[in-house]
């Protein structure tokens, strides 16, 4: 039986990203059943912000029903009594607790940098739980929630990816010399799940030093692993997604043991809306990434391939990475390559 994929269409440039994503992997004859539907902010107020969340029943439904989806980007309205966000929502739904995010460069976009390293991030606990007290009318306070088991799973599942990308190096991020009881949980389990594993270099460093290291010195960090909680993994694989030239390029998946959920790394910039300027490169490549999770791993291979290509050929490529291609134009370029890389 065919495997089936819902696809949230999204806010702002949502729409136009999903449509380049659907469009490479129909054209690379994907076997997949793709279930388009909506959730977000602009449907929400659209249908007079009665729901107290931002992804309607039958999306859910949908959602429970097939084997993995795809989000497009959505916004989140900054405002109390505003819904949480439909990411926060279904990681937290479908206990997707490793966020994954592979930081690449592009030898024609980034010339100075040559970087290849994997961000994991805690996905379902930390501050993201959005568990805040108002106290009174001038103090709140926001909870910090780390557990064993919710630790646990999510370093082994780093740790595994590690393991079967042969990858050297482990680099757990904390603040754990304030934060002592809750990233040392963290750590408690990195240094257990660690110690499994010949050869494996674990390390640790606090967030305020990581961002510095990054900056100055990014290359270091190539071949590892970076695993941290929700808020300080959410800030180091932000900056990660700037050195590699534009967060346009930064696909990504949120992994549970049973689903999975995929997305760009970008924000659904409402100002580019309808333009047909935005690079779908994240978007692509998170597609790309659930035909493998669904059995379809040629065709991830030939549509990251003909990507790599088109964007270090530099002839078809967006704005943001120094060309002058339409979104649809540089869509296209992939998708004809890609079919090439099939054909062989």
């Amino acid at each position: 039986m065919g495997k089936k994929a819902t696809v949230i269409k999204g806010d702002g440039i949502g729409p136009e990203v999903v449509d380049s994503m659907i469009k490479v992997l129909q054209e690379c004859n994907t076997q997949t059943e793709i279930i388009l539907t909506d959730a977000g902010s602009e449907q929400w107020q659209k249908n007079g912000e009665k729901d107290p969340t931002y992804i309607p029943e039958q999306t859910m439904k949908l959602l429970e029903s097939t084997n993995a989806c795809f989000k497009g980007p959505t916004t989140t309205i900054p405002k109390p009594g505003a819904p949480r966000s439909v990411a926060v929502t279904l990681r937290q739904k479908f206990e997707l607790y490793s966020n994954i995010r592979p930081i690449k460069t592009y030898k024609r976009v980034t010339p100075n940098h040559d970087l290849d390293f994997v961000c994991f991030r805690e996905a379902t606990e930390g501050l993201y739980t959005g568990i805040e007290v108002q106290l009174t009318d001038d103090a709140a306070i926001a909870i910090r929630k780390i557990t064993r088991p919710g630790c646990r799973r999510f370093i082994n599942s780093a740790m595994s990816w590690a393991k079967n990308y042969d990858m050297k190096k482990f680099v757990a991020i904390t603040k754990r010399n304030i934060l002592k009881v809750t990233d040392g949980i963290f750590w408690d389990e990195v240094c257990s799940a660690g110690s499994k594993i010949p050869g494996l270099d674990v390390q640790e460093i606090y967030i305020d030093n990581m961002m510095q290291q990054l900056v100055v010195n990014p290359s270091q960090f190539n071949g590892a692993v970076l695993a941290s909680t929700n808020l300080f993994m959410d800030i180091v694989s932000e900056l990660a997604s700037g050195i590699i030239g534009s967060i346009g390029l930064v696909y990504s998946s949120n992994m549970g043991d049973n689903y999975a959920m995929f997305e760009a790394a970008h924000g659904s910039a409402p100002s580019f809306k309808g333009l047909n300027k935005v690079n779908p490169t994240a978007a692509v490549l998170s597609g790309a990434w659930m035909a493998e999770y669904l059995g379809e791993r040629h065709i991830k291979d030939a549509v990251f391939a003909a990507t790599d290509q088109v964007i270090n050929e530099g002839k078809y490529v967006t704005f943001d990475i120094g060309g002058t291609a339409t979104t649809q134009q540089m869509t296209d370029e992939i998708c004809k390559i890609a079919k090439t890389k099939l054909r062989k």
